[in-house]
């Protein structure tokens, strides 16, 4: 392990032995590098490819537990010291910012000015890099699209060193190749992400939270559609579903002057589904997600038409009451994410992510494990089926890392 060499480049205070702390799904790494601009990231990668050192690229380390546990992990390449902010064009709304900045010291910043960077991932300590590799996402997707729809720009250090640039700082740009949205979600096995542009969107003035109390799937699903097909323009349209609650909240923001007739909206279009009541901001912030895996839960994302709710409701608690797997639900109601909390045994979990493959991939939507024990993940493999997209997904990582050292195995299909 050429460790003094790698001194060399970014400091001897900045390469240290892995620690247990670090493994990756129980793979155990020598180093921990963490590189401190651009020019170090490329001179590591270069060290990496003439070594065949297998690389796993880690911000604050808030989705390592995504994907399956690689095949291989010889160095950890930690982006935190990329952490600048380059630019801020507040009157063009739009954004450079290195990939080592944390959202919320970025969101802080950016409300200075009345702006934000419109995404919320349920992640706390989230480096804006490990978004837009894993595409994290959180409700406000409803309204403003998922980080790949933010994103207009990037710079990634490729596995052999190379430094790639794409996008630029407008929005309507669209010279050349799409590489933002081709890194976004590739979780770290394309290339380091180093910086990216994204545009901004003003914060709004006044929120409401409104809610209501449902009885069945049905309900879920016809209430979360009333709001879909209405003029309210809603923000979030969240689904929180276990055996203590069984809620449907609507986010409708606006100038202070509009927001009171689309709570209003809101409310009239859900009585019709249960009991509805306003929520306070605390009340709100409380509806905490199920996506950290907590208290031993298993976090699994369920994609599916939003027309088809109440199916994966009834789908997920029939195979879990079958096997004694405890369930707990945050859904973005109107975009057709559920994400389930499940307690139980790795086997009986295990059968029941199957199952639900079995269903939702025949029809277009896919499973997903975004944590789990490296046994469970040997048992049922995180990403499920790839499909035709394997193909291409593996042709893409020939080009851009033929040597298979970034993130190798924790893709999709083991690539």
């Amino acid at each position: 392990m050429p460790a003094k060499e790698l001194e060399g480049i970014v400091g001897a205070e900045h390469v240290r032995e892995a620690a247990p702390e670090d493994a990756v799904d129980g793979v155990q790494p020598s180093l921990v590098v963490e590189p401190g601009s651009v020019e170090e990231v490329g001179a590591v990668m270069r060290v990496a490819h003439r070594e065949g050192l297998a690389v796993i690229v880690r911000g604050s380390g808030t989705k390592l537990g995504w994907g399956n546990p690689p095949a291989a992990a010889d160095l950890i390449l930690g982006t935190t010291r990329l952490d600048k902010v380059l630019e801020h064009a507040a009157g063009d709304l739009v954004l450079r910012v290195q990939a080592g900045v944390r959202l919320e010291e970025l969101q802080k910043r950016l409300a200075g000015a009345g702006q934000m960077l419109a995404i919320d991932p349920p992640h706390p300590g989230a480096t804006v890099g490990g978004i837009v590799a894993a595409n994290a996402s959180g409700p406000r997707r409803y309204k403003y699209g998922t980080i790949r729809d933010l994103i207009i720009g990037i710079k990634v250090v490729l596995a052999d060193g190379t430094v790639a640039r794409a996008g630029g700082k407008v929005v309507k740009n669209v010279a050349g190749y799409d590489l933002s949205k081709l890194f976004t979600g590739s979780l770290g096995t394309l290339g380091v992400i180093v910086e990216a542009n994204f545009r901004l969107h003003p914060i709004p003035k006044a929120a409401r939270t409104v809610a209501v109390e449902l009885e069945s799937p049905r309900a879920a699903r016809e209430a979360a559609q009333a709001i879909m097909h209405s003029q309210v323009e809603a923000t979030a349209v969240e689904l929180h579903w276990s055996e203590e609650e069984r809620l449907l909240s609507v986010l409708v923001e606006s100038i202070p002057e509009g927001v009171e007739a689309k709570r209003e909206a809101a409310a009239f279009l859900l009585r019709p589904f249960g009991e509805v009541r306003e929520l306070s901001d605390e009340e709100a912030g409380a509806l905490e997600p199920v996506l950290q895996g907590d208290g031993g839960e298993v976090p699994v994302k369920i994609s599916a038409p939003p027309a088809e709710l109440e199916d994966v409701l009834e789908e997920l608690f029939g195979a879990a009451g079958r096997r004694g797997v405890g369930v707990r639900v945050r859904g973005h109601a109107a975009t057709g994410v559920t994400y389930a909390g499940l307690r139980g045994g790795e086997e009986e979990i295990a059968a029941l992510v199957e199952e639900l493959r079995e269903i939702r991939v025949r029809r277009g939507g896919s499973v997903v494990l975004l944590g789990g024990s490296p046994e469970l993940k040997r048992r049922v493999d995180a990403w499920g089926p790839g499909g035709d997209y394997l193909g291409l997904a593996r042709r893409v990582k020939e080009k851009f890392d033929p040597r298979g050292i970034l993130g190798p195995g924790r893709f999709i299909g083991g690539i």
